[in-house]
This record gives C-alpha cells, structure tokens and sequence, in this order.
C-alpha cells in the first residue's frame, strides 16, 4: 500500500524543506528525525550527501513536525546498510554527522542524548513486529554491566515520505563510550603496544570486508558430515582496506591477533585447558564475558547466535588483555521470531545448532561446548544465571521493560503499520502471525517467560555456595599443622570473605564435639587445642550452611 500525501513546504533553517502530512502524522510522543536528499537516491554504497534535522523537546512533551529542529540541524553522509534486512522494503540506514563546511569530515555530535561520535544507525525493524527484540537484547545486556548500543525510539521522514518507527543507535567502534579499548596505530607493531585494542566479528561476508583469517580448527559437527567447514574472524578494527589507509592493519598486528586466536582455541583443545595452572583457556578470556554472552543468547534463543554478527574484543595486554564477548548485536530474529533451526521453541539449545543443522554455511564455534566441559564454568554459569533471575532477568522486571515500550509505541505503531500493512501477512521469518501489534507484544512475552521458566532448570551447573569462588583449584581447604599435638589452624583459598563459614568438629563416633564460627574466610582461624580432644577428628566445612569439605585430623597429646 503507497501513501499518497499533501506535502507543504516550509522553507526554514537554511531553507531547507521540511513537511507535513495529511497522513494524521502532525504529532508524535517519539523524536520525529527529517532528511532531505535533494533527489538522491539512497543505496548501498557509497553515501550521499544529505541534510538532516531532529526534532526533540524532551521527554513527556510531544514533538510536531512543524517544530524546529532543535536536537540536529546539519549534513550527513548515508547509505542503505544490513544484510539480508535489504531485502525487506523498510530500509535500515547507516549515517555519519558531517562537518557542515566540509562534508567530506565526520563531526562528532551527541544525537537525542547519546555520547557524541559520527557513526550511527536507524534501524528499521520490520519481521519484528514488535519492534521490540533487539532492544530488549540491548538492555539486557546494559543491565549485565557491559556495553551495548544505546538506544532512542524516533519516527522517520524522507524527502516528504513517512517511513515508519525506527531505532536510533549507535554503530559498534572502538571508542571511549563504545567499545572502550585502546587505538591501535600503524606504528603499534611490538611489545605491550601490538596487544590492543582489537575488534574482531565472526559473520557473513556482507559489503566491504576488511580483512580476515580463518580458524585453524573446524566446528563440531556430526560424525556422518562430510563437508569441511571453517570459523571465519573478521576484522572490525583495525581493518584493511584497498587501496590502502594510513590507519589500516599492519601485517605485525595481523600476526599478532591471529596467533593469539590460534593459542586461544589450542588451549580449548588441550586436555589440560581447564587447569589454570597449566596452560589452560582462562588466561586467554574473561570468562565472566563469554557466561554472560552464552546466559543472553540462550535466553533469548538468537538462531544466529555466535555464528553470525558476533562481535568479539581486546585490549591491551596492560588494560587487561583478555578476549571479551560483545558487544551484542543484531537480535531480530530471536526470541522466537523464526521458523526454522528452532528458532520459535522454547526447549532447544542455540550453542547446540550444529549438531541439528550442519548444513548451514555459518556454523557455531567449538570454543561453546567446550567451555561447557569444565565444571568450573559450568558452576559459575549456574551462579550467575541464579543471580541475573534475582535481578536483571527476574520475570517481572522483564516484563514490566516489554509493557512499558509497548505504551510508549501505542499510537507511533499505529502509524507505522498504516505505511507498512504487515501484520495479518507472513514476513520472513516469523514462526507466528497473531494478526495484531498487541498480539505480536502478548506472543514476545509468553515466549520469554515460558524459555526463562526452562532455563531455570536446564542451566547445567551446581550453584553451592563454592561455585563462583573456588575453581577446580586442588588445596583450596588448608588444615595444619596435621598431625598435631597443639592448635590447628584452617584457611579456605579463593571464598569471598563476606561469606559465613562454620568448622564442625566430630569424634569418630559422629559426635559432634564444638563449632567454630570464622572471623574472615581467606584469613587463618584458630582451633585451640582445648578445643579438641586426642584421636582422629572428622571436621566439617560449611559454606552458607552448605558442606563443601570434610577434613580428617590427627589430635595427639
């Protein structure tokens, strides 16, 4: 359906046009954001010059379209940006802010609040009906303490044209309020200067590509699979280009993050690779980055999960030096909004597809059942989990986040639906079609509460009171001195120290002989002699009232 309208022009701010509609858009409760491109088409590469205005009185105050454009009043470069979303004829767009005397410079602004940079996105969601999953990704990732794109909900205006509800946000760069790790210049090729930052995505080969390597081992895959298939990084910063740029990857750098990727996966292969002591994943990863991608993506059950835009980041070995998952991206089709691999059950694994669907060209990394092998990950995946359904990834707090956007989008949804009719219509992929936009919001709910209830119960790991702290360190309860014909003293390694611990201490009959409260659990406790009668004692370790180690001492006189 094509919405012919009215189309009065007012020549303000520079003489630039600006509309109104007789398609009941005059008002909106959202940012209304203008372009004009002064005839230009808009493609897929290269950008064109356009002028844009924003419009933004702040929240609780309705913005018309008559209004001035107070948040933005100058140039951009755009094109049409996505993968397979091109397909769809709501487009995404990615922009940079320019300099308005020379547009050929990006100018860093801040747009509806957001931290100032040039790079940015409007997100068209359209297969999403509820135009609401990948925020949702977004701000569950934010509550987990990490970053994702920020976000503002705006209705868009082209060349006179309505096109619909669209999600400003921020493109993924290495930048102080983005992706927070070191610049990496051309002549950082040695020592603690080669180490970061880096950004790396495993992806499809979409657009200009900027330089890549392969994995030296092949995802799991069934036994009867024939075909090889390979992991492909790409790199997201820096990257290569041609011709060449002053700022692109030095051969130095490539070697370098590659044979850090190579050392990665080699320790993941090792039998030793969840000994810490020896050579074993943990040095090459912060752990707590890779559970929290694995905890988001199986909550929300992304069919492209860690196979397809994941974005993955280091910084320097002195900044931490660790591999880090994220940020997330790209979460459309998840929570189920896809008819196939799965992707509308609630009861299936995403880190799992390869053993299903082996077929697929971009397949998942084997570093995620790994992972899954060391108990200690396990443990602290289990813990984690408990602790998120407390919190951030309580049910009701979820759902208080979805009703509360649904409210927000009540009338812009109406006018974005006008321009584009889909809702009673299958869009690629949806697994459902409940005909109405407070059906596509009632569908999104049941589905995550039903997939949380799931989880509760299926997040392998055992959550005692151990399992964040301890590791599969060995002497993580030291008793001495043992035997002994005086004081004992015992010291547990690797517990927090705002923990309770409690020493029972029994005779071999299984009587219990005295308790002892610890002061400090990292520190030495005192068991006095007077405490303990001659012979061979049984002592219990308790950790919030859960037993996580019985110790045998020899008490002489």
């Amino acid at each position: 359906m094509k919405f012919y309208t009215t189309i009065v022009y007012s020549f303000l701010f520079a003489f630039i046009p600006f509309v109104i509609y007789s398609q009941n858009f005059t008002t909106s409760n959202l940012p209304i954001i203008i372009i004009d491109t002064h005839g230009q088409a808009i493609v897929d590469d290269p950008k064109i010059i356009a002028d844009m205005g924003i419009i933004d009185n702040g929240p609780g105050t309705i913005n018309k379209i008559t209004d001035k454009w107070n948040n933005y009043n100058g140039k951009i470069g755009i094109e049409i940006r996505g993968s397979s979303s091109q397909m769809y004829p709501k487009k995404s767009y990615g922009f940079e802010t320019r300099d308005t005397s020379d547009t050929d410079k990006n100018q860093d602004v801040s747009l509806l609040g957001l931290p100032a940079e040039n790079d940015w996105i409007l997100y068209a969601p359209y297969s999403d009906k509820s135009m609401l999953r990948d925020v949702i990704a977004y701000h569950l990732s934010q509550r987990m303490g990490w970053y994702a794109s920020r976000f503002r909900y705006c209705e868009l205006v082209i060349d006179g044209e309505y096109k619909g509800v669209y999600i400003l946000l921020e493109k993924i760069k290495r930048n102080t309020n983005r992706v927070n790790i070191s610049k990496l210049k051309s002549t950082d090729n040695t020592g603690d200067n080669v180490t970061g930052g880096y950004i790396l995505k495993i992806d499809k080969a979409t657009g200009t590509v900027g330089g890549s390597f392969d994995s030296q081992y092949q995802p799991n895959l069934p036994s009867d699979t024939n075909q090889a298939r390979k992991i492909t990084f790409l790199y997201e910063y820096p990257q290569k280009h041609n011709p060449p740029k002053d700022d692109d990857i030095t051969q130095e750098q490539e070697q370098y993050i590659q044979g850090f990727i190579n050392a990665f996966e080699s320790s993941l292969k090792s039998s030793l690779f969840a000994d810490s002591t020896r050579g074993g994943y943990r040095k090459y990863i912060n752990t707590a980055s890779f559970i929290d991608y694995f905890l988001l993506t199986e909550t929300v059950f992304n069919v492209d999960g860690y196979r397809i835009s994941t974005f993955m980041y280091k910084n320097k070995d002195s900044k931490g030096g660790l591999l880090n998952m994220g940020p997330v991206w790209d979460y459309n089709i998840s929570q189920g909004n896809a008819d196939y691999y799965n992707g509308n059950r609630t009861d299936q694994w995403a880190y799992q597809m390869n053993a299903s669907f082996p077929g697929d060209y971009s397949l998942v990394p084997f570093w995620w059942e790994r992972l899954l092998e060391d108990t200690r990950y396990r443990d602290e995946a289990k813990c984690r989990w408990m602790t998120l359904r407390k919190e951030a990834f309580h049910t009701d707090s979820l759902m208080h986040f979805i009703d509360s956007l649904a409210t927000m989008l009540q009338e812009p949804q109406n006018r974005n639906y006008q321009k584009w009719p889909i809702l009673k219509e299958y869009v690629w992929p949806n697994a459902v079609i409940p005909g109405s936009y407070q059906g596509e919001v009632d569908y999104l709910k049941t589905w995550l509460a039903t997939r949380l209830a799931w989880l509760d119960y299926t997040i392998p790991g055992v959550c005692d009171a151990l399992a964040i702290e301890k590791g599969n360190k060995s002497g993580q309860v030291h008793l001495y001195p043992n035997p002994s014909s005086g004081d004992v003293y015992i010291q547990l390694d690797h517990i927090n120290e705002n923990v309770p611990v409690v020493a029972e201490v029994y005779n071999m009959l299984g009587q219990k002989i005295t308790s002892h409260s610890f002061k400090s659990a990292n520190t030495p406790e005192l068991l006095s002699a007077s405490q303990l009668p001659s012979g061979i004692l049984l002592i219990k370790l308790y950790v919030k009232e859960v037993l996580i180690s019985t110790q045998k001492v020899v008490k002489s006189n």
